[in-house]
């Protein structure tokens, strides 16, 4: 597949592709999203800003150059101590497969992050996976992040990102490790597209994390638990959507991990906050989503493989080969995929 190298968010010419409940596939215009929905759908959105999580420094006990990923946080509010991804030298110009690993970690190493200092809490199984504990108070760190960190970037995106470019309109609370780029389809103009078909929009804050470690055994343990956020006016959404028995359509992988965590226990989506620590996939039981529009992603991955939960393999795979023969774009920047929930029967057999 062909990766996304320019950071436009919304290109004129983004392509949808819809495979519908019974697997059929149709190509259009991903403007053209809000003309598939139906009056009582409700459009669920992560209305999570990405944080300058990219953190270049020196590792002090080495004096070697050190780059550090914020990958994970136990809730919304914590402001101090993290899960982070630490490279070896170099940066997003090198493959994040190819990036060296770091100089040997060990708990108490210290760290020099341009204006910050952080300490390695504890090795997570794993040379360059970490506990870190950034050191100050909250607005000593947000202001260090926001004068020294860069967002999180790869390869494919040759030219250096700006914050803004990991933002969506409705980006709210900074929170998220890697922008909820499925929401970058929408605009506030779609949003109006959206209410203009009779549905209804509403968001959820989730802390998106990191899509790539570039080690393969590392990968297989993402997604890393990540908190989430419903506020009480997106919980009644939910609940009044599926009592009349309207869709929800979740824009975003993070937005499927949310709602389905948040019904685990009685099947009904509560307030609150919450940590997501499941893996949704093939053997999945979805209980609230029932569409989503998301990125292309490639199979092997995580993204992908949530998907599955949606899709079986078989039209995954035409699936594939449609976007492939077709040049669809693959991560944040690319085009964009819609899938409803499976269905055993074609209509009428």
């Amino acid at each position: 597949m062909i990766p996304a190298s320019q950071p436009t968010q919304r290109p004129p010419n983004a392509r949808l592709l819809v495979i519908d409940r019974y697997g059929r596939l149709t190509h259009m215009r991903r403007t053209s999203f809000d003309g598939l929905l139906s009056p009582g759908d409700l459009v669920v959105a992560n209305d999570a800003t990405a944080l300058p999580a990219s953190l270049r420094g020196v590792h002090l006990p080495t004096g070697c150059p050190v780059e550090v990923r914020l990958a994970g946080r136990r809730s919304l509010d914590e402001t101090s101590d993290f899960t982070a991804v630490i490279f070896g030298a170099g940066d997003f110009h090198t493959r994040t497969e190819d990036r060296p690993a770091p100089p040997r970690l060990n708990p108490g190493d210290r760290l020099r992050l341009g204006p910050l200092s952080a300490t390695v809490e504890r090795l997570l199984e794993h040379a360059r996976l970490v506990d870190l504990h950034l050191d100050g108070p909250a607005d000593t760190i947000w202001a260090g992040l926001a004068r020294h960190g860069r967002p999180i970037q790869y390869a494919y995106v040759p030219v250096p990102l700006e914050l803004w470019d990991a933002w969506s309109p409705v980006a709210g609370r900074p929170v998220a490790f890697e922008p909820p780029s499925a929401g970058f389809a929408l605009d506030w103009r779609a949003v109006e597209g959206i209410r203009s078909r009779g549905a209804t929009f509403a968001t959820l804050t989730h802390t998106a994390g990191i899509s790539s470690t570039g080690d393969f055994e590392l990968d297989r343990r993402l997604p890393f638990d990540e908190p989430y956020r419903i506020s009480k006016s997106t919980a009644a959404a939910v609940e009044s959507a599926r009592a009349h028995g309207s869709r929800i359509i979740a824009i975003g992988t993070t937005v499927v991990r949310a709602l389905e965590h948040a019904a685990r226990q009685d099947g009904r989506v509560h307030a609150g906050d919450g940590l997501a620590t499941q893996r949704i996939g093939p053997g999945s039981q979805l209980r609230i989503v029932d569409a989503i529009l998301t990125g292309v992603h490639e199979p092997g991955t995580s993204h992908h493989q949530l998907l599955q939960a949606f899709a079986d393999d078989a039209t995954l795979r035409r699936a594939g080969e449609e976007l492939d023969a077709m040049g669809y774009r693959t991560h944040e920047f690319g085009d964009s995929v819609l899938i409803e929930r499976k269905r055993c029967r074609q209509p009428g057999a």
